[in-house]
């Protein structure tokens, strides 16, 4: 069956390597026969601010107003903005979801920050009881593509900028995880602005040929929400002695005071 594909693409510049990025990516998968769909940000204008200027009509609680509550009262009621169900709306559609961006400050741009905190409401994106390993969109896979402005050295566990998978847990553990995505490898273009043609060249078709089996790639590994307890979410006992031995913590964020697993956020499988 042909599978459905949402771009978010956030570069202001139809003439960047951003730009170039995500025309292989529709370009690859419409001929695979998917289904492509690109949400042009910057083209959009689309709002970056969380307010209550996204609920249509009266909130509940003007005086203290809470956007995580107010958002999805206003989701189970078919009130928030057009633009913010517009975006779900394609985001219920897709099977993977590629993020394409130039890295802003070890994040990703405003715009793009206000899609992840509009769009991902409450209820819709994520629950108490639905989120991690359980989330609402399990079923779905999702993956970062984006630029750097710093070599790749520069992002290495010896490098000044720090290693590069603990830039990446935010990103991928806590938001696309978190809401139950599978998280396929990064794509990362490392300072496409300083290389020279032949090397931004090879990038691109480096590209191009990983998104040929890009559908069919295993996602990132990590925690199930079972080797937690219910109550204060510490790992169960049995789970942490039966890594107790082990060379490496279980991931970037739970390394149980021991080495970081190598590259667990780059590269599947480890």
């Amino acid at each position: 069956m042909a599978k459905k594909v949402l771009v978010v693409y956030a570069h202001q510049s139809s003439g960047s390597f951003n730009a170039a990025a995500k025309n292989a990516a529709v370009e690859v998968l419409t001929a695979q026969g998917c289904t492509v769909d690109v949400s042009d940000l910057y083209a959009m204008g689309f709002k970056a601010t969380a307010t209550a200027e996204d609920i249509k009509g009266e909130v509940k609680n003007a005086e203290n107003f809470c956007y995580l509550e107010e958002s999805k009262l206003a989701w189970e009621q078919g009130k928030l903005s057009d633009d913010i169900m517009e975006e779900q709306s394609k985001l219920t559609e897709a099977d993977l979801i590629i993020f394409q961006f130039p890295m802003y400050w070890f994040s990703v741009p405003a715009i793009l920050k206000g899609w992840i905190d509009r769009v991902l409401t409450n209820g819709f994106a994520f629950s108490q009881e639905k989120r991690y390993s359980q989330g609402i969109f399990k079923d779905k896979k999702a993956m970062l593509s984006f630029t750097t402005g710093s070599l790749e050295s520069m992002f290495s566990p010896t490098g000044i900028n720090g290693d590069m998978n603990v830039t990446l847990w935010p990103l991928q553990n806590g938001i696309l995880h978190y809401c139950g995505f599978q998280v396929l490898a990064p794509q990362i273009f490392w300072a496409p602005s300083s290389a020279v043609a032949e090397d931004r060249k090879s990038m691109l078709e480096s590209w191009h040929t990983r998104l040929q089996g890009l559908l069919e790639e295993k996602p990132l590994s990590f925690i199930s929400l079972d080797c937690f307890d219910e109550k204060a979410f510490q790992l169960k006992p049995e789970v942490h002695e039966k890594h107790a031995s082990k060379e490496f913590g279980l991931t970037v964020g739970i390394h149980l005071n021991k080495p970081l697993p190598p590259h667990s956020q780059m590269k599947a499988g480890v």
